[in-house]
């Protein structure tokens, strides 16, 4: 048993060397993947944003939209819990293709995942605060488009 708790932890670590070594791959992105079998069996919890958890309620609430500068404050917060926009940066594409290998990888570390994930509630858990990202990026949308309506700069 400790064997195998050593062999699966010089796995973990060989992905993680291997994670940095492949693409620019943030420390935060390495330690949400390798976290990530603590999450499917119901060891770590999921936490969704407090703001993400506020813009699900009404992700097209006209509210706090008063100003320019308030429109432009309220992106910024949104960008900053939910990450940047889409690009089509070849950097940024070989850095999630990066990120999604290794969490392949790391995921086939546990046998019947997808029964280990119901069973634990991690995949509810990761419904619900996939719902409240696409509310946030709805959000952002929603307020770059009344940016454009009312012509504030960007």
């Amino acid at each position: 048993m400790i064997a195998a708790r050593f062999h699966t932890r010089g796995i973990v670590a060989g992905i993680a060397c291997a994670l940095l070594s492949v693409a620019p791959v943030s420390a935060q992105s390495v330690g949400h993947i390798l976290s990530q079998p603590a999450r499917d069996v119901g060891l770590a919890k999921t936490r969704i944003p407090p703001l993400l958890v506020r813009t699900s309620e009404a992700p097209y609430s006209t509210a706090g939209t008063g100003s320019c500068a308030a429109i432009a404050e309220s992106i910024a917060a949104l960008t900053h819990v939910i990450g940047p926009d889409f690009s089509t940066s070849p950097s940024t594409n070989r850095q999630n293709m990066a990120e999604i290998g290794s969490s392949a990888i790391v995921n086939s570390l546990i046998p019947f995942r997808g029964i280990v994930r119901e069973v634990s509630g991690a995949s509810a858990a990761e419904r619900r605060k996939t719902a409240a990202i696409d509310a946030g990026i709805a959000r952002r949308g929603f307020l770059r488009g009344l940016q454009s309506a009312r012509r504030c700069r960007r």
